[in-house]
């Protein structure tokens, strides 16, 4: 038996694996980039399916495709999505502009796997077509564009989920540790008291705002252009195709999605794209800023902070017993890395579109939708394996909060400021707290002191020690 079979092309003969499921132009782009080995992301796949079994399903509605070629399209795009064929899907991430390829791909295995289940032998391109039947009234030009919207929608869902659940853990955290004070630090130099609640709380309100910015940029991606077909004016497409089409699409997404008012300029522009990966770029430095966070409030335990005990998740060192790193930590700062690398890649690619079409599309769709994948799978260990468990260290918050030479900022309204710092570089230089210092130069009674040095009214508005001030 052969090993490969012979189908035709507009471009001529080509030989294609006797197994494959897919046809002549899918063998065509293997041969022509052998470039990284990376496939298109599931969820892009899935999109692109969704998308063809939405017209099958329309144009059987309006008579357009007969019952028996649309039920063969939908059967077929059902097994897919149910799992099955995944291996099909054979392009490579870097092929030729707009995703022609990825497209074709799509078409050929669901005629193929359509035309099996009418008795027709794989390749034979009949009573199904890869191009007459599956990518009826569409083109490449409107699918890939709005599989962008479906995929990243899609990948959004859990991602979002985990970046709530995140910020809802930091706020049970905040409230657990909001009795005790801290150092604060600016310039990784000593700075006024905190509570550690308000640290955490104010993470919290980190990742609320930019789940709030990705929400106000994902709406935009409801706005479809499929109809537009191969410059967005909708030439080959019924005049009810668009509307219809995206009636098809929610119903198959569960997505409140919407028909683009203007289809010529949603395929001209990856601007909306380009604007959900910088929102996501955005939470995602902030998540960063986090993880380095409790990377340096965990360091020690002797020669560091140690006024956090972050969950051990496993060994740190194949060579020093016993110890233990933040690993959770470390890993979100690498995620943050590649994520800010994705959106690099997206902004590159989303200004490089011309004229009515912008072809670097299955790049942007890649790099979108695993930088969203990445970053809520990072949000969620961050969340289950870290956070949930974080302790505080009192005896250590305690003890760097006393040491603080910045405490000398509370007499500055009794003394003035050049006085105060005086007694700070003093306090740094003697060793001694500045509370004992200004107690033992008599500037306060002890009494005063313990007014003046109340930490907990210092981490509130007010002026320190002044009479009538209750923080």
């Amino acid at each position: 038996m052969s090993s490969v079979r012979v189908e035709h092309d507009p471009l001529g003969a080509v030989e294609v694996p006797a197994e494959a499921w897919y046809g002549a132009q899918t063998a065509r782009a293997v041969a022509n980039f052998p470039i990284s080995g990376l496939r298109s992301h599931p969820r892009i796949i899935d999109a692109v399916v969704r998308i063809k079994r939405a017209a099958a399903s329309l144009h059987r509605g309006t008579g357009r495709l007969d019952p028996r070629r649309a039920d063969a399209i939908t059967a077929a795009a059902d097994l897919i999505l149910g799992g099955a064929h995944r291996d099909q899907f054979v392009v490579d991430v870097y092929q030729a502009g707009a995703g022609t390829s990825l497209n074709m791909n799509v078409n050929e295995v669901l005629a193929n796997l359509a035309n099996a289940s009418l008795g027709a032998p794989r390749g034979a391109s009949a009573p199904v077509h890869p191009n007459d039947h599956v990518n009826m009234a569409q083109s490449t030009n409107d699918v890939i564009p709005t599989a962008i919207r479906l995929s990243a929608l899609a990948a959004l869902v859990p991602a979002l989920a985990s970046v709530d659940r995140l910020a809802v853990s930091l706020r049970e955290r905040a409230g657990v540790f909001d009795g005790l004070v801290k150092a604060g630090r600016t310039h990784l130099q000593d700075a006024m008291p905190i509570r550690l609640g308000q640290e955490f709380a104010a993470w919290a309100g980190s990742v609320e705002r930019g789940e709030r910015r990705v929400r106000e940029a994902a709406d935009y991606l409801l706005d479809l252009g499929i109809g537009g077909t191969a410059v967005g004016t909708g030439v080959n497409a019924e005049a009810v195709y668009a509307e219809r089409m995206v009636e098809e699409l929610r119903l198959l997404t569960m997505l409140p999605l919407r028909a683009g008012a203007d289809r010529v300029q949603l395929m001209q522009s990856m601007g909306d794209a380009a604007g959900l990966s910088a929102a996501w770029r955005t939470l995602a430095l902030d998540l960063g800023k986090i993880a380095s966070d409790l990377r340096l409030l965990a360091s020690g335990p002797r020669t560091g902070l140690d006024e956090l005990r972050l969950p051990p998740v496993q060994p740190g060192s194949s060579i020093m017993p016993g110890k233990v790193n933040p690993s959770i930590p470390e890993m979100v700062n690498q995620v943050v890395f590649q994520v800010i690398g994705h959106d690099a890649t997206v902004a590159a690619a989303a200004e490089h579109g011309q004229l009515e079409l912008n072809v670097m599309m299955p790049v942007i769709a890649q790099n979108l939708v695993a930088a969203i994948e990445i970053l809520g799978n990072a949000a969620r260990a961050l969340d289950e394996r870290c956070v949930r468990g974080i302790e505080a260290n009192p005896p250590m918050l305690a003890y760097w909060v006393e040491r603080s030479a910045a405490l000398a900022t509370a007499l500055a309204p009794r003394i003035g400021y050049a006085a105060a710092a005086a007694l700070t570089k003093r306090s740094v230089a003697e060793g001694v707290s500045v509370r004992d210092l200004v107690v033992r130069e008599g500037l306060l009674t002890a009494a005063e002191a313990e007014e003046v040095f109340d930490l907990r009214r210092l981490t509130e508005p007010g002026v320190p020690g002044a009479a009538g001030e209750t923080g």
